[in-house]
Order: structure tokens, then sequence, then C-alpha cells
């Protein structure tokens, strides 16, 4: 069987999990059954999803129609036969539970096609275990969403030990039908790779303040504010619910022996029925408190260390026992915790060798299991190649970036930003790789124009990543440097001889509005919105945007844009004179792109001497006049003009060369 096969999908559970899969699976045109215990539960399951269809067509993301036709698509049902009896891919997401998933698995098996394939979405148990209720255990493997399944992009794929190939194939196009990003886990290990690295490292940062190494502020305030990550340690914990950590820790424990061991921190509040936001009270108060108020100046190096070492120690596991390689595991963690860096990456910057001496010396001191790194770990460190040492030259024409994807269609060069993850922030590592791409790009006589978009359907880029570069801890002499390398990076795409045009698709919000100011051209979908909010935060836009804005919408809109600070639609954009054309929402990147090869189609020594024109003369129209004169009359002695002049006579399409 193939994803072609694939027409009905049954979804066990109507819960927050088993109906966002419902919805994600009728979005992508398969028909849908869902099922839950009971009328009650399985009817709630039901209005969520088309409340869920609603908003997404409020805010455009997509149409009436579409929400109408992908609602049609869902049955709500109750007896197992008649949600499993005609399915081709039986999706289980009932409670977490082996003793609940087995029973249920046991009942279907009796009911469903032996065609179909059953996919768990558990989060840690192990695939292997399931599968060997059934009858099917080639044809079974684990399928596991992360909340909300609506939102989020990640899907681990996990193969059992008797999983098949084909099973695994065909499951992993279902979800990219679905426009998720899956990732194999290619042996069933318990937290397979997300819940994994996020889990110990939550253990950890326990264990730290349970002996009296630091406190719950420094944690938090370590891991938001100095390592990056989208909430501290303990925020986090309180926002999934600590009783779920704790549960994936007792089964880690159980299977993976004392290291995984859970910290009495957490079982205490587990037992004080404390769980996090779900009963207004965990590591922060909800209730009568402020909630999670992470401090950000009370970072530590050591517990930072401390962290690092065993984020790395997990990753070395994952990829010496062959689960899944360091690429894979960055990918997974990005995507499905919103790391602004994988932690293999993470690792491999403090050093190998640094956290291997951190375990090391914690082993020696606490005699604790979880200290004791792994041999794959020890063997790269001394070898001191890192995780990813063995990623193509950075200066190689095969170069892979990190935080954006360039290739060339045609004579168009395509960057696009590739933080989906993180709304395609723009960290000081992707203003260095967009520096790079822009020089390549700018330099290939083949390429004769840069279209600009963002990955996902969310935000072309939502701005600086601020939390990240809070990181480097707010220091005036690197900020200031900060805004230079911004500054001199857009200044590039300004400045560079071909057209640039900029697809804007969702949130185009400070840093990433200056961006898209540097554009010749700008392309808008109708759900795009834009903003310079750096007022709202005290601060102001630091990457051109007092400059070059004005210079679009005049220094009166500049000044409204930026002192207000609020946010506008595309076609308010579109008046002001930002924003060229407004397109459909699915309509963008084909209409980005066909600007792009039109301007690519033109004549290129003219289309470079006119930006260059302008920009001289932008603030000083006297040189920009001379700009103009002495191009003008060296274009009157090119091959292109007598090209454009013999296409013109002729009622044909020129093609210009660029001599």
């Amino acid at each position: 069987m193939d994803v072609d096969d694939v027409e009905t999908v049954a979804v066990l559970g109507a819960g927050n999990m088993g109906h966002g899969i419902a919805e994600v699976a009728a979005l992508a045109g398969f028909d849908v059954n869902m099922r839950d215990i009971n009328e009650e539960f399985v009817q709630n399951g039901y209005d969520q999803i088309e409340w869920s269809l609603g908003k997404l067509a409020e805010k455009d993301q997509i149409s009436e129609d579409e929400a109408d036709a992908a609602l049609e698509r869902v049955s709500a049902v109750v007896p197992v036969e008649d949600a499993v009896a005609d399915a081709d891919l039986v999706i289980e997401a009932v409670p977490e539970k082996m003793d609940i998933k087995k029973d249920v698995y046991a009942e279907v098996e009796e009911f469903a096609p032996d065609r179909a394939v059953f996919a768990s979405n558990t989060s840690s148990l192990s695939i292997t275990e399931l599968s060997e209720v059934t009858e099917r255990e080639e044809r079974f493997c684990g399928m596991h969403f992360f909340n909300p399944p609506v939102r989020m992009q990640l899907v681990e794929v996990i193969s059992g030990a008797h999983t098949s190939a084909e099973t695994m194939d065909m499951v992993e196009d279902v979800a990219e039908r679905m426009g998720k990003t899956p990732v194999r886990v290619r042996k069933d290990s318990p937290g397979f790779i997300v819940n994994r690295v996020l889990v110990p490292l939550m253990n950890e940062a326990a264990w730290l303040v349970h002996e009296g190494e630091a406190t719950v502020a420094e944690i938090d305030s370590t891991t938001k504010y100095d390592m990056g990550l989208p909430m501290g340690s303990f925020e986090l914990a309180d926002q999934v619910g600590i009783d779920v950590g704790v549960h994936v820790l007792e089964y880690m424990h159980e299977v993976l022996g004392d290291a995984y061991e859970p910290c009495p921190l957490l079982t205490e509040k587990v037992e004080n029925e404390n769980l996090g936001k779900k009963t207004g009270k965990g590591f922060y108060d909800y209730e009568d408190g402020p909630g999670a108020d992470v401090p950000s100046d009370e970072a530590d190096e050591g517990v930072k260390n401390a962290l690092l070492a065993v984020m790395a120690n997990e990753v070395a596991g994952l990829i010496g026992t062959d689960v899944a390689d360091a690429a894979d595991i960055d990918q997974a963690v990005k995507l499905g915790a919103g790391f602004p860096d994988g932690p293999a990456k993470m690792a491999d910057a403090a050093g190998l060798d640094t956290l291997v001496e951190t375990l090391d010396e914690r082993h020696e001191e606490t005699g604790a299991e979880r200290y004791e790194a792994v041999e794959y770990l020890r063997d790269l460190a001394a070898s001191g190649e890192g995780f990813r040492g063995g990623d193509t030259d950075a200066h190689g024409d095969d170069r892979e970036f990190e935080t954006i994807a360039v290739e060339r269609d045609g004579r168009v060069g395509h960057i696009e930003l590739d933080r989906p993850h993180r709304m395609n922030t723009i960290s000081g590592e992707l203003l260095e790789e967009l520096s790079e791409a822009i020089d390549a790009l700018d330099g290939d006589e083949e390429v004769r124009a840069v279209l600009v978009t963002g990955a996902g359907e969310r935000a072309f880029s939502a701005g600086a990543d601020v939390q990240t570069m809070a990181a480097g801890g707010g220091d005036p002499i690197e900020t200031v440097e900060l805004s230079r390398k911004g500054q001199a990076t857009f200044g590039k795409f300004e400045a560079a001889d071909v057209p640039v045009v900029a697809g804007i698709d969702g949130y185009c919000l400070g840093g990433g509005m200056e961006f898209a100011t540097c554009a010749d051209m700008r392309v808008a979908s109708e759900r795009s919105e834009f903003a310079q909010p750096e007022f709202n935060i005290g601060i102001m836009p630091g990457w051109g945007g007092t400059q070059r804005l004005r210079g679009i919408v005049g220094e009166g809109r500049a000044k409204e844009i930026i002192f207000t600070a609020e946010r506008y639609d595309a076609e308010t954009m579109e008046r002001y004179g930002f924003v060229n054309e407004v397109v459909e929402n699915g309509e963008l990147k084909d209409r980005a792109m066909e600007l792009a090869k039109d301007l690519a189609a033109g004549p290129p020594v003219a289309q470079r001497y006119t930006k260059r024109a302008m920009l001289a003369g932008r603030d000083d129209t006297d040189a920009g006049l001379e700009i103009e004169a002495q191009a003008f009359g060296q274009l009157m002695s090119t091959d292109d003009v007598m090209e454009g002049v013999m296409a013109f006579m002729s009622d044909e399409e020129p093609e210009f060369e660029g001599k």
C-alpha cells in the first residue's frame, strides 16, 4: 500500500490530540472517521473541529469553502466497527497508558480490514510492544503528532522492531500530504527523539534545584535567556503538565535504568496535584501570583554547562544506537520544541570535550548515573569532529545553510528564510547566511533576479529573534555591532545589481519588515500583516527601518507606522505604496516567482545602473542625475539595446544577454 491507496483515515480518540489529527487529515482531503467511547466525547471533538476550521477561515488561512469541505469529510462515530471497517489507516490517540492502548488495538484488530495500517500517536511508549497485540506487526508504526496538531509541523514516524520499510514510507508520505514534516525514528526507543531530549533536560533542571545548586529562577533565566529556548525549563513543565513529564520519565526509568530516575521535586508536585497551569499552580502560581515571571538577568554559566552536557549525552545516545542521526535530531527538536538551534548544533558550539569534562566532573562528585558519558560522545569529543562534523564545507558550492534555503529556478535565485519553528525570526546566524547567500547570487552571472520568501504559511518573518539575541546579555557594544551587521546585510539586498522581490505571506514584522523594505518590489498575500512594533517594547528599528521606510512611503507615513507600532493589513500597505501587489493567499509564491522571472528577463545592464542611480539620488539628487546621465550614455552602445530595438521592430520578445 502507498499513499495513493489511502482514502479513509480512522482516528481513535476525540480529545485534544484526536480531534486535532482528525482535522489535519480532513484538511488534507482524507475521509475521516473519528471515534470515542461515547456520544458526548465524540460530539465535543467534532464541535472543536468545526470551531477550529472556522477560526482558520476567519484568519484567511483557508477559505470558507475549504473549511466546509473539510468538516463534511469528518464523521463522528462511537461503535469501533463503524470507525475502522473501511479504514486504510488507523491512527490511535487514546490516553498514554500501555494497557488502555493494548485493549484498543485488540478490539480494533477484530474489525479493521487486513490492508489497514495501524499507527499510534504515543509520545514515548514502545511501538514494538503495542504492535505485538495485533496480527499486523509489519503494518504497525508510531505516528507522533505534536500539540496542537493543526499548528505544529513535526510528526515523528517511529519504526517498531517488526515494522516494514513499506509501512514507514507510506506513513511518511501521508504526513507530508497532511502538510507536516515527518522525521523518521529508525528504532523503537523510549521518548523517541523530542521527548528523549526534552524530558531528561527537565529532569536535570529539577535535580539541580533539588540538590541546592540552583534556583528555579536561575534555571529558567538560563534556559530562556542564555540558551535561547522558547520557555524556561520549569515554565515549560508547567505549560505541558508536570504529570506528563513524570509519566514519560517513569517509563524511561523502567526501560532504560536509573539514569532516568524522576527527581523527587517533580514527583512531589504530582503527588500534591500541583501540575502546572491546568491546576493553577506548579512551579509558578497561576491563581494568586503572576504566573511564569522569568527573570532575564539570573542566568548561570554552570547551570548552562550542566544542562548542555546532559542534552549532548542524550543526543549521543540516540545517534550511537542508530535511533536517528544528528541532522534529524536537530530538525525534530527545532520543529517539535521550538529550539532556536538543534541540540546537536548547540552541543558542538559549546565543545564536546568541554561537555564530556562537565559530565565526568559531576559523575565523580555525585555518582549519579545520569552523568555517565556514553561512549559515542567520548569518541566524538576525542576526534574533535562534533556531531555535525560531516557537513559539507561551508565554502563549497554545495553549501548547506542552517537558517535559510537557497536554490536557483532558471535565472532566479530563490532565498527562503527557513526557521518556521521560530516564525522565520532573524538571528545573528541568519544575518550571516543571508549576507553569504546574496554575495553568491549577486556575483553569479546566470542569476538575473532574486526572490526572498519565508518558509511555511504563518510568516515571511516575525522580526528579530529578540529572545535568542537577549542570550548575548544585552551588552550595548555587542548590540550596536548587531545593528550594524543587520544594516549591512540588508543593504546588500538593496544595492544588489539584480532586482530583488520579496514574497510576503503572513507576518512581516519588525526586522522582517525592515528586510522586506530592502527589496525592489513586494508582493503580499491577503492575510499578511505588517508592523514596526519596536516602540511597544521600548526600542526602535535598528536595521535601517528609520531610513529606508520613509523613502518608500514618505516621512509622514513612516513615522505613523513606527510611532504607533500598529499592525496594518496588506491592502492598507498597498495603498501606502509599500506593497506593489496583493494576491490571494494560495497564489503568493507562484505570483512572486512569476514576477521575479519577468524581472530576470529584463535588460540586466539597464537594471543595474537604474538601481545605482536611484540609490545614489536618494540623498543627493545631483549625484543620482550624474550616474543616470553617464549610464544612459553607456547603455546606448550595448548589444542589449540593439536586441531591444530589433525585437520591438519585429514585435517579438527581446532576449537580453547583459552585453
